[in-house]
């Protein structure tokens, strides 16, 4: 932790008692003013963090969502991917199976 230092002339002008006096209350403000500093600070930075705990569980939830909706949007079009697979597939099939036949 810094400590305050005063210049050789602060000392001499004032004293040594003195001006000890000044740097160890100086010293102590600065402390006290830290102490506040660092608890201010956690407390803003604990709401932070359940701010952020709030909000990732949102969105873990909101692509949860997504996700499902995806996976069923995925699910239709298979299923169209086939029908139109075997509805191209099954005139082609009669086609071929109509020539062997003819002969």
């Amino acid at each position: 932790m810094p400590v305050a230092k005063l210049s050789r002339e602060f000392y001499e002008k004032f004293g040594d008692k003195l001006t000890d006096e000044l740097v160890n209350c100086l010293n102590a403000i600065e402390a006290s003013y830290r102490a506040e500093l660092r608890e201010l600070f956690d407390a803003h930075f604990g709401r932070f963090e359940e701010k952020l705990e709030r909000r990732l569980l949102d969105t873990k939830a909101e692509l949860g969502i997504k996700i499902e909706q995806l996976r069923v949007e995925l699910h239709s079009n298979k299923v169209d991917l086939l029908k139109w697979s075997l509805g191209l597939w099954a005139p082609v099939a009669l086609g071929v199976l109509g020539l062997y036949f003819r002969r």
